[in-house]
């Protein structure tokens, strides 16, 4: 087991092509999924062929971004995946943090325990200049776990997905904490507003 990060509770390890089985559980709740597609569960077939390779491709680049399964570390369960990596023309050191855990693990702290572990790595150890974070506007459990990670809103606003939610616009928000606002949190100091910048799209977080 290849392991990215350890916290009081949890391991963040590599996904393997094994862990086939635990994206097709998770992403089969259509609770886990109402915020991501309106609840549609994901293809086994697209996450054996697409998703799964994807997130290895990742690791070839380096320890520094990619996607890591969530392990319960007293019992070993699966308990979902977070990621940190930029989006798609992003820049290299403006990554996005996203997460999903397992309808069982909600209200647990499993993310906020994991989201600013990760993002503490990502400003300590990869001198990264500002972490984003999108979510649905309606999804409150991710938003509040945004929130006691440090992250501050930047901006609401509205986006279409073909794809997703029967094509109908949908509102979200996109959070973001910048390297010297975690310092200062970190040094025990006031939080202060967010400035907007680049924009994020909903789902990163569900």
């Amino acid at each position: 087991m290849r392991v990215y990060l350890a916290t009081e509770r949890l391991l963040l390890r590599r996904f393997t092509g094994a862990d086939a089985d635990n994206r097709s559980d998770l992403d089969a709740d259509p609770e886990v999924m109402r915020f991501v597609n309106g609840g549609t569960p994901t293809p086994r077939e697209a996450i054996e062929h697409g998703y799964l390779p994807g997130w290895l491709d990742y690791y070839a680049r380096g320890d520094r971004y990619g996607f890591w399964a969530a392990i319960e570390r007293s019992s070993g369960a699966f308990l979902g995946w977070f990621h940190l990596r930029p989006l798609p023309g992003a820049p290299d050191d403006e990554p996005e943090l996203g997460y999903r855990l397992r309808r069982a693990a909600w209200g647990r702290g499993y993310g906020t325990e994991g989201a600013p572990a990760l993002i503490r790595k990502g400003f300590a150890e990869f001198g990264v200049r500002r972490v984003v974070a999108s979510t649905a506007a309606a999804n409150i459990g991710s938003r509040r776990v945004m929130e006691k990670a440090g992250m501050a809103l930047v901006r609401t606003y509205r986006i279409t997905f073909p794809d997703r939610f029967g094509g109908q616009e949908q509102e979200a928000v996109e959070y973001a904490l910048s390297r010297e606002e975690w310092a200062r949190q970190e040094a025990g100091g006031p939080r202060s507003a967010a400035v907007p910048g680049r924009g994020g799209r909903p789902g990163s977080a569900g």
